[in-house]
C-alpha cells in the first residue's frame, strides 16, 4: 500500500467519521431538499404556463399553497378539533372495553406474577422520565422543522446555483455525468412526491367515504390519519388502522370486522395498484428494499429517519443505478 493510498483511506474515515457526528445536519439538509423539490415541481409547472422569473413563481406558489391551506383549514380544522374532543372522551370507555375483553384473555403466569408482585410497575416509572425527554425532542424537532422549510425555500429560489457549487466540487471527468445524475435524482424524486400526495390523497377520501357508510364516528379524524401515514409506506398503513379499529370497538364486533376488511381492502388497493400506477414512470421500490430503509433508519436516527427514508432510498437507487452498475459493474470485464 503507497502513500497516496494510504491517505485516501484515511480521509475517506474522517469524513465517514464527520458525517456520522453530522448526521442531524445531513438529515436537515436533506429534508429541505425534498422540500425544495416538492417546491420546484409546482414552481416548474407555473413558470410554463406564465412567464414568471423564479422568485415571482416562488411567491406565487407559496401564496396559493397557503390560500389553499387556509380553506381547508377552515373547513376541516373545526370538524378535526370536534373529533378530537370525543376521542378524549370515548378513551375511558375505549380503554374500559379493552379491561372487559383482556379478563377472558389467558395471559401467562410469569405476567400475572409480575403485575401481582409489582416488578412490572417499577420497571413502569422511568416512563415519566421518557415523556419528558420526548417533550424536550419534541420542541428541538419543531425547531429543525421551521430551519428545514427556511432551507427548502433558499434551495428553491435558486436551485441553478446550488447544482453548480455540486457540480464544482466534483472532478473535471466526471462532471457532465454528475449534472446528468442530478437531473435524474430531481426527476426521480419529484416523481415520488407527486406520486405519493396523490395516493395519500385517495387513502383519506376512500377511507373517509367508506367510515362514513359504514357509520363509524370520528371518520374524518381517521381518514386524516390514514392519509398522513400513507407517506411512511409498509408500516404507516398498518399503524393507522388502529385508530379506527379501537374506535369501531366501542360500536360493535362487527363493526370492527368491518372496519378490518375495509382497510386491508384499501391497503391493497393502495399498495398493488394507486401506487405502482402513479410511479410507475419515476420510481420502482421493491418493498422489501423499502421496508429495510426504514427499520435500518429508524434505528439509528430515530422517527426522522423513518419519515426520509423511502425518499433517500429513492436517490440512493438512481445513484446506484448510474454510478454503481452503469459506470463500474457494467465496465468490470
Amino acid at each position: 500500500m503507497n502513500a497516496r493510498t494510504l491517505l485516501g483511506a484515511l480521509a475517506l474515515i474522517v469524513l465517514a467519521l464527520l458525517a456520522w457526528e453530522l448526521r442531524w445536519v445531513l438529515l436537515v439538509l436533506f429534508g429541505a431538499v425534498v422540500l425544495a423539490v416538492a417546491l420546484d415541481v409546482p414552481i416548474t409547472a407555473v413558470r410554463r404556463l406564465v412567464p414568471l422569473n423564479r422568485p415571482l413563481a416562488l411567491a406565487l406558489v407559496l401564496g396559493v399553497g397557503a390560500l389553499v391551506g387556509t380553506l381547508l383549514v377552515q373547513l376541516l380544522l373545526p370538524e378535526v378539533i370536534d373529533q378530537v374532543r370525543q376521542l378524549t372522551e370515548l378513551l375511558p370507555q375505549l380503554l374500559g372495553r379493552l379491561e372487559q375483553l383482556s379478563r377472558g384473555v389467558r395471559w401467562p403466569p410469569e405476567l400475572e406474577r409480575s403485575l401481582l408482585d409489582g416488578s412490572l410497575l417499577q420497571r413502569l416509572q422511568p416512563l415519566g422520565s421518557q415523556l419528558l425527554g420526548f417533550a424536550g425532542g419534541a420542541a428541538s424537532s419543531v425547531v429543525q422543522l421551521l430551519l428545514m422549510v427556511l432551507l427548502a425555500i433558499l434551495l428553491a429560489l435558486n436551485p441553478r446555483a446550488h447544482q453548480r457549487l455540486v457540480v464544482a466540487v466534483t472532478p473535471s471527468f466526471y462532471r457532465g455525468s454528475m449534472q446528468e445524475l442530478l437531473g435524474q435524482c430531481r426527476h426521480a424524486l419529484g416523481g415520488w412526491l407527486a406520486g405519493m400526495t396523490l395516493s395519500a390523497i385517495s387513502v383519506f377520501v376512500l377511507t373517509w367515504a367508506g367510515l362514513a357508510l359504514l357509520k363509524i364516528p370520528l371518520a374524518l379524524l381517521s381518514a386524516l390519519v390514514c392519509g398522513l401515514l400513507t407517506f411512511v409506506p409498509t408500516i404507516g398503513p398498518t399503524v393507522a388502522t388502529l385508530l379506527p379499529l379501537a374506535i369501531a370497538l366501542l360500536v360493535s364486533p362487527g363493526a370492527v370486522l368491518q372496519v378490518l376488511v375495509l382497510r386491508l381492502s384499501l391497503q391493497n388497493l393502495e399498495a398493488f395498484v394507486i401506487t405502482p400506477l402513479l410511479l410507475s414512470q419515476t420510481v420502482n421500490l421493491l418493498p422489501t428494499v423499502a421496508l429495510m430503509a426504514q427499520l435500518s433508519l429508524g434505528a439509528l436516527l430515530g422517527l426522522p429517519g423513518v419519515l426520509l427514508a423511502l425518499p433517500l432510498v429513492v436517490v440512493l437507487q438512481v445513484i446506484c443505478q448510474q454510478v454503481v452498475v452503469r459506470e463500474l459493474m457494467d465496465r468490470w470485464s
